[in-house]
């Protein structure tokens, strides 16, 4: 017993040393367990896990510690230490952002996704309104397309009388532009909206459609080149539990912030809506592509919100945004080809 005693205190001892050295993270999400962020902030865990040996772990949390437009102050004031958010679910609180959701802007979430992170590693000002959390990356769904109930949208006249829901940003401005009936509400109230016909329609990636079970009510689908428009969406850490990482935890947070984030997410995004993209036509709805008239139509109706945008943020503090777009469209090219 005697020889037993110091081994046992040896073993508590060592225990307690690993506990102490190993920090957790607490992570929420606000979309299902299976949706790709979800998937994608697990995955992300698990290669921060597996980076820093286990020191730096993520304790996802089984339900939200806040409602989606909540979610930024939430993780900003400590609720939870990481998690994601829609930029458009708070209307002027970012602007800078909606570089990312102008139509036409590409076909891959990848692409979209690492060349807006590019512009907002450039740009200081992109920070600025993200004060109070670290901004782990920020990134895209893929193309934007029209669902409804009702009946083919093959011109603008076509989506006169529809109520749509829309998730903020410039996808309101989009489509009040090509005079729809919109109302901003978050993506996880869609279904409700639809299966209730309070909405007749919502705006979407081919992978929302399946993973919010609109599925069952959308008929109709009209896709547009690039995207009728985008979402731009950022993953943040509470700011303070960063700083008070360890030096060799904050560099493995490091290392997988940035790029390296936005196309893991990115990536994600388009296996999924290319699974969407699959499920909906075996189910039946019916996909009509914009034509050329349709599309130049779109475009002269949104042309003039590219200049607000511009001037918007330019007193925000981002220099020559027109470049910054131009940048930015020249830098999906790139990446798409």
């Amino acid at each position: 017993m005697t020889f037993l005693r110091p081994i046992a205190l040896a073993a508590a001892l060592a225990a307690g040393t690993a506990a102490q050295a190993q920090t957790v993270i607490t992570a929420s999400t606000w979309v299902p367990p299976t949706h790709t962020l979800s998937e994608t902030q697990r995955e992300w865990c698990a290669q921060l896990d597996q980076k820093t040996a286990g020191k730096l772990k993520c304790n996802i949390l089984p339900r939200a510690v806040a409602a989606p437009p909540g979610t930024f102050d939430a993780v900003r004031n400590g609720l939870a230490d990481l998690s994601f958010v829609v930029h458009g679910y708070t209307p002027s609180r970012f602007v800078l952002t909606q570089l990312a959701e102008f139509p036409f802007l590409g076909n891959s979430a990848e692409a979209t996704s690492v060349a807006f992170q590019r512009q907002f590693a450039r740009h200081p000002a992109f920070a600025e309104e993200h004060k109070g959390v670290k901004v782990i990356a920020v990134f895209t769904h893929g193309p934007g397309i029209v669902f409804n109930t009702k009946r083919p949208i093959a011109k603008v006249d076509d989506a006169a009388g529809l109520k749509f829901r829309v998730g903020g940003g410039m996808v309101n401005e989009i489509a009040k532009t090509l005079g729809m009936n919109v109302t901003l509400k978050p993506s996880t109230e869609s279904y409700e909206l639809l299966s209730t016909g309070v909405m007749d329609g919502t705006l979407f990636p081919a992978e929302s459609v399946v993973a919010f079970k609109v599925d069952r009510t959308v008929r109709h689908a009209t896709t547009f080149p690039g995207g009728l428009y985008n979402t731009s969406f950022a993953m943040l850490m509470n700011q303070a539990k960063y700083d008070a990482l360890a030096p060799e935890l904050k560099k493995a947070v490091d290392e997988l912030s940035g790029e390296h984030a936005a196309r893991l997410i990115g990536r994600g995004w388009d296996k999924v809506d290319r699974q969407g993209m699959a499920y909906m036509q075996a189910s039946g709805v019916q996909f009509l592509a914009a034509d050329a008239a349709f599309v130049k139509a779109v475009k002269d109706r949104t042309a003039p919100l590219e200049d607000a945008w511009a001037k918007a943020a330019a007193e925000r503090g981002l220099k020559d945004p027109k470049k910054v777009l131009a940048d930015y469209r020249a830098e999906i090219a790139k990446q798409e080809k």
